[in-house]
């Protein structure tokens, strides 16, 4: 079942407030994606680099007006992500949409007056829209549950080229969990008219951009599998026989050319003004930005795979450098429902009864993991540090007691491990442990050769429920801590359980025909419930703390981009919450970037928000 690759490791030390003014919901969670990301403009060859935006902010998907006057991108400088436009030295900043909704990937029309761009404003899908500049309104030019992705118009303005994986069926990849992103190249007219498809449907073909005569569109493209292994590769490096080559399609014909050859993973073409290609391209840990004439330009560690923008001289090129900051606190982030106050943190978050304690596990990739608490009288500090892996902490009522899942398993963090062979659930074995929140007593609960983990106690604090999976069963269990009986709950794929706060149901997802779906049963085992009926994955559960609602992640929402460009290895990143019996479910997050892991606050009393865990 998924979860959640770090990339940004952060102590946290969470925000609090009085009882006077603590109003809004406040939710924790796990975000995978950069901390800042910077523009920066450069030469062709990467000499005279500066940077057009500020690094505390989110700043992505530059692109060029065709008379190269005008730069525009998106930023979560104000929010959501929304567009914005700049001249080339940085002057008149001008914010062009202000809608709540996801808006991103915009592009020009040839006479400069329009922009075509991706949002989520219509029913939370990507979708195509055009802006027109003067008059500001925008229109919806498609719509779908599928989405649709880095629109280019081509130079005589008759056609728009996007990719989209409106025709997929979002298939695992490999027998795991993630799903594969397929996608085609598609043409509409700019009024709408004249949908189709020009690329061969099955694998992935993205960033479509013209050639300068409007009947060729450029592409990279790869195997499907391919568009799993290499967003993996991403999360580290590329591997050095991981290969994709750069096409060309005759919008005519729908007949392909490969116009590159040799190793590297290929992204994001550009056709430069003399019908030239230059693109991004993988090597090792870094990515590099190739010009026409097989020149380098920018490159680095921190060069984002978000695509580069050439101006359309071809002398100048306008990219992101990203940022992973750590030991930064929880950082704000806009949620569509104000009556809910959002901050990304580090993995996997747990409150404590008080709501004035956070566990938080620390992973450090080939290196110690540990679990930090942190209060309101000490600063952040580790209790527990191993070799192995330390996951999913969760409080007893008394918040005396911590129980944790802890294995030398790798399958949640090292995606090796399924690229060739099937998942294994057991993966190296995981056992249920529990300790002091000081540190100490720390002792097993469970034994054996299966993977255990995914432990959360009953409200009185005399049970815990888990997770089980391997030769000795697989399912959830539930364990009498006064003398170590396990009872057996399921015998299905099923994950993450959490004991709702009243006691009577406990929630958890189940694996119902390769899509992961909410469920709630009752402790005796009796009244099973199916919440949700998605396609896709939901997971990473958390109760509100009077036991009415119900946090959780799901992918229902799909891609927003092309995957290459985030680092996300799943669709999996909204945070939806909804009502204990599956009703009013609702989407809390509506951004690019991987989400999971939520942990609802509870209000602290009066005596304990006058020591917060920390101040704003």
């Amino acid at each position: 079942m998924p979860r959640l690759l770090p990339r940004s490791l952060c102590m946290l030390a969470f925000i609090a407030a009085t009882v006077s003014c603590f109003s809004a919901d406040r939710v924790v969670f796990t975000r995978i994606g950069p901390t800042a990301s910077t523009l920066f403009i450069s030469n062709a060859d990467g000499s005279a680099e500066r940077p057009l935006t500020q690094p505390d902010s989110l700043n992505y998907s530059p692109a060029w007006s065709p008379k190269g006057d005008w730069i525009t991108f998106t930023s979560e400088r104000a929010g959501p992500a929304n567009l914005f436009r700049m001249h080339p030295d940085g002057s008149d900043l001008e914010r062009l949409t202000a809608d709540a909704a996801y808006d991103d990937q915009a592009a020009f029309s040839p006479d400069g007056g329009q922009i075509v761009f991706v949002s989520t404003r219509a029913e939370g899908f990507a979708n195509l829209w055009v802006l027109d500049l003067a008059s500001r309104k925008s229109r919806a030019l498609t719509t779908g549950k599928g989405g649709d992705f880095r629109p280019a118009w081509s130079p005589d303005g008759r056609w728009i080229a996007f990719s989209s994986d409106r025709d997929s069926s979002l298939p695992t990849a490999k027998n795991r969990w993630e799903r594969l992103q397929l996608v085609d190249i598609y043409l509409i007219h700019p009024d709408g008219s004249g949908l189709r498809h020009i690329s061969q449907h099955g694998d992935f073909c993205g960033s479509p951009k013209w050639t300068p005569d409007s009947k060729n569109v450029v592409t990279y493209c790869m195997s499907a599998q391919d568009t799993w292994t290499d967003r993996t590769k991403m999360l580290r490096s590329y591997a050095d026989d991981a290969a994709n080559q750069v096409y060309s399609i005759d919008i005519a014909t729908s007949s392909m050319v490969a116009i590159t050859t040799g190793p590297g993973v290929k992204l994001a073409p550009s056709v430069l003004s003399k019908g030239n290609v230059a693109y991004m391209r993988g090597d090792g840990a870094r990515i590099e930005i190739v010009s026409a004439d097989g020149k380098t330009g920018p490159s680095g560690a921190d060069l984002a795979a978000n695509p580069v923008a050439w101006s359309p001289d071809g002398r100048h090129v306008v990219y992101c450098r990203t940022a992973f900051r750590p030991n930064s606190g929880p950082v704000h982030q806009w949620s569509r429902n104000p009556d809910f106050d959002l901050y990304a943190t580090t993995e996997m978050p747990a409150y404590d009864r008080t709501g004035t304690r956070l566990a938080v596990s620390n992973i450090v990739p080939g290196g110690l993991t540990s679990l930090v608490v942190i209060d309101g009288s000490q600063p952040a500090h580790a209790i527990l540090e191993r070799k192995d892996l330390i996951l999913a902490p969760q409080w007893s009522p008394d918040s005396k007691q911590i129980v944790v899942g802890v294995g030398a398993f790798t399958a949640f963090l090292d995606f090796a491990a399924g690229t060739k062979t099937p998942i294994d659930r057991v993966n190296g074995g995981a056992q249920v442990a529990i300790l002091n929140a000081d540190g100490t007593g720390f002792r097993f609960l469970t034994s054996g050769h299966n993977n255990n983990g995914f432990a959360a106690f009953s409200p009185d604090g005399s049970h815990i429920v888990y997770r089980t999976a391997g030769s000795d069963g697989e399912g959830l269990r539930i364990m009498n801590l006064a003398d170590g009986s396990v009872t057996a709950l399921t015998d299905q794929y099923d994950n993450f359980p959490l004991w709702s706060p009243r006691g009577d149901q406990i929630a958890f997802v189940r694996n119902i025909a390769g899509d992961f779906e909410v469920m709630t049963i009752q402790p005796d085992g009796k009244a099973v419930t199916q919440l949700t009926h998605t396609h896709g994955n939901e997971a990473h559960l958390a109760w509100s703390p009077d036991g009415e609602r119900i946090l959780f992640t799901s992918s229902r929402m799909g891609f927003k981009d092309e995957t290459l460009y985030t680092g996300s290895p799943q669709p999996y990143g909204e945070i939806f919450v909804m009502n204990l019996d599956g009703t009013h479910a609702e989407q809390l997050t509506d951004d690019q970037w991987e989400e999971g892991a939520p942990a609802w606050q509870p209000h602290p009393t009066a005596s304990e928000s006058a020591n917060p865990t920390a101040q704003k």
